[in-house]
């Protein structure tokens, strides 16, 4: 697509599960970037627009991905959405809901569009419109801090890329999230991409990340089929860690599970302290408990 590049009350058990974690801390509708064609709309396509959009809005909250087409002739408009491979199909249905009303006001009714938000994405084109390779790069995002090789990030870095890889190769949905050493990477491809195209396209996309991010602590890399992030921390685990992560396929997060579960202990602790202090105020004034 020829999209131009963008200038619980206390509870005795407390379970903290990672993707809830990522949607407290990052808003799933913010928007990361937006592709939108120079040429405009034909007028005739713009019914044919609206009616793709709400079939597409409407799809997915069955399901993460879905393709359609509506219109016919030259009128014709084609599009696709995709969601997180950790999102449910309710936050699915948020986050696409979300997408018309930011196209209206971001790129208004063009021939061509593409809005990337942090938890999906939706893009369209008029038939016709000139395509663009699947491992176009679309967008990237560098981390302003730099890494210190004597901690072996370049080594890390090159072994979490190659979990991805194998990650969305072999687990089944195209989609991959998993560490390595206080390294975290995340990796999606497009529905539409069989398994090895998905692995070539994540690996091109990895060989992007080198090449334009170099040893940026952390880096996003969207191409145009496929994505990856990482996000490295040579201090140790951070309980607020990498900038898009959830449940999917490979290695769980452990030592952020591990942090997260210290923290629940303590909020027991705590818990008990409180109940014992009340349980001798109570008795002491003649209360029961």
């Amino acid at each position: 697509m020829g999209i131009l590049r963008t200038k619980q009350t206390l509870s005795f058990l407390i379970l903290f599960n990672l993707s809830s974690l990522v949607f407290t801390t990052t808003d799933i509708t913010n928007v990361v970037y937006k592709g939108c064609s120079e040429q405009k709309l034909p007028q005739q396509s713009s019914p044919n627009l609206q009616s793709l959009l709400s079939s597409l809005v409407s799809a997915s909250a069955q399901k993460t991905f879905a393709t359609t087409t509506t219109g016919d002739g030259q009128n014709t408009v084609a599009g696709v959405y995709q969601c997180r491979g950790d999102l449910s199909t309710s936050d699915c249905y948020l986050c696409i809901s979300k997408i018309p009303s930011k196209l209206s006001k971001l790129c208004g009714e063009v021939a061509a569009a593409r809005i990337q938000l942090s938890g999906c994405y939706l893009r369209y084109e008029v038939v016709g419109f000139k395509q663009v390779p699947m491992t176009q790069l679309l967008y990237k995002v560098c981390g302003s801090k730099k890494v210190n090789d004597g901690v072996g990030f370049e080594a890390k870095r090159d072994s979490g890329f190659g979990m991805v890889e194998n990650g969305v190769k072999n687990g089944g949905n195209l989609f991959y999230t998993g560490s390595y050493m206080s390294l975290y990477v995340l990796g999606q491809c497009e529905g539409s991409l069989g398994n090895d195209d998905c692995g070539d396209c994540i690996k091109t996309a990895e060989e992007q990340a080198k090449l334009e991010c170099g040893d940026s602590v952390s880096a996003q890399i969207y191409l145009f089929s496929c994505f990856i992030s990482y996000s490295f921390y040579p201090n140790g685990v951070s309980s607020t860690s990498s900038s898009s992560s959830g449940s999917g396929g490979g290695n769980p997060h452990t030592e952020r599970t591990v942090a997260l579960a210290v923290g629940g202990v303590a909020a027991v602790g705590f818990f008990f302290v409180c109940l014992m202090f009340l349980k001798s105020v109570l008795k002491k004034k003649g209360g029961k408990y």
